[in-house]
């Protein structure tokens, strides 16, 4: 079909499918038990299959808009087979995701019109946000670029300890302080050393508490307005981390960062543990905020560029 064609390596493909080997088992068990003995696509399938969709956290408002182009579809051609349901969601998924300018790429970019470009990221302890920075700074050092560390999330000194521990792994710089320190402060350093290095892309961790919206708000205000006396427009890029084998407590957490700052894409981690891997079709799709990473394994390998062809692509299969 022509929204598929092979953009990933065999080894990034095998990957993906082996990430993702949870999410589908479980939805197409879902989905053939819901077909079983039906030979079209009637009401009580799409009923059925909206189940599975909401159940598999794609989120109800995305479930309804999948549903509501499958409707289309079966009125248009008058009869579909049930043997024909996958192929068709595969295509009307992939359409949906289409219609957002997002999930192409299929390396580790960054625009080379900007330097040093400056990546906050944030995200609440426990969804894998430091792992996320330790191997996003492995993969861009990979492509080529000069990659600083900022480890301003100083609430926690195991964050700080962490961080130190993938710079040292991946082999670039740290800018740290004391715990307790404050986070414009590191912010601001960080900056200061990574235009003196004449470094390519700077990554900032943050501290992850959504217990006061309005302290965390107040605080990456103040690491973004302290970072600008650097860096005239940092951050170029806010990177909201969430855990998608939390299922809608993602979409939650999504809601509430997204209330708190300008956040401008996503990451979803461990979908290789989880049956939940339909959270990134859902998040994708309602906050219309690009899903740029997945973390589809614990290897540092297994953070990959979200392409939605490919994951769509995958989730099939």
């Amino acid at each position: 079909m022509s929204f598929f064609k092979k953009l990933f390596s065999s080894e990034k493909k095998e990957s993906l499918d082996k990430g993702l080997e949870k999410s589908k088992t479980t939805f197409f068990s879902k989905l053939t038990k819901a077909v079983a003995g039906k030979s079209k696509v009637d009401d009580e399938v799409l009923d059925n299959l909206e189940e599975i969709l909401v159940s598999s956290d794609v989120g109800v408002n995305t479930t309804l808009k999948i549903i509501t182009r499958i409707e289309a579809r079966v009125a248009a051609d008058k009869y579909l087979g049930t043997d024909e349901l996958n192929n068709i969601l595969q295509e009307e998924i992939a359409s949906l995701l289409s219609e957002t300018n997002t999930g192409e790429a299929t390396e580790f970019v960054i625009p080379i019109t900007t330097k040093p470009y400056v990546l906050m990221v944030v995200g609440v302890n426990g969804v894998g946000k430091t792992t996320t920075i330790g191997k996003l700074a492995y993969q861009f050092k990979k492509q080529g670029y000069k990659v600083v560390l900022g480890a301003a999330d100083t609430f926690r000194a195991a964050a700080i300890d962490q961080l130190q521990i993938w710079a040292d792994r991946v082999g670039v710089p740290i800018v740290r302080q004391n715990m307790g320190s404050d986070p414009a402060s590191v912010a601001f350093d960080t900056l200061q050393s990574a235009v003196a290095q004449d470094a390519d892309i700077v990554i900032i961790d943050t501290a992850g508490r959504l217990h006061n919206k309005i302290n965390l708000m107040n605080e990456l205000t103040k690491v973004k307005r302290v970072m600008q006396k650097v860096v005239v427009d940092a951050p170029h890029d806010v990177l909201l981390v969430l855990d998608g084998s939390t299922g809608q407590n993602a979409f939650e957490q999504a809601k509430q960062f997204t209330a708190a700052t300008e956040v401008t894409s996503l990451a979803v981690t461990k979908l290789d543990g989880t049956a939940k891997g339909g959270v990134v079709i859902g998040i994708s799709d309602q906050f219309q905020i690009p899903v740029k990473y997945i973390g589809v394994g614990e290897g540092i390998e297994d953070l990959q560029v979200f392409n939605k062809y490919e994951f769509v692509d995958s989730f099939f299969k």
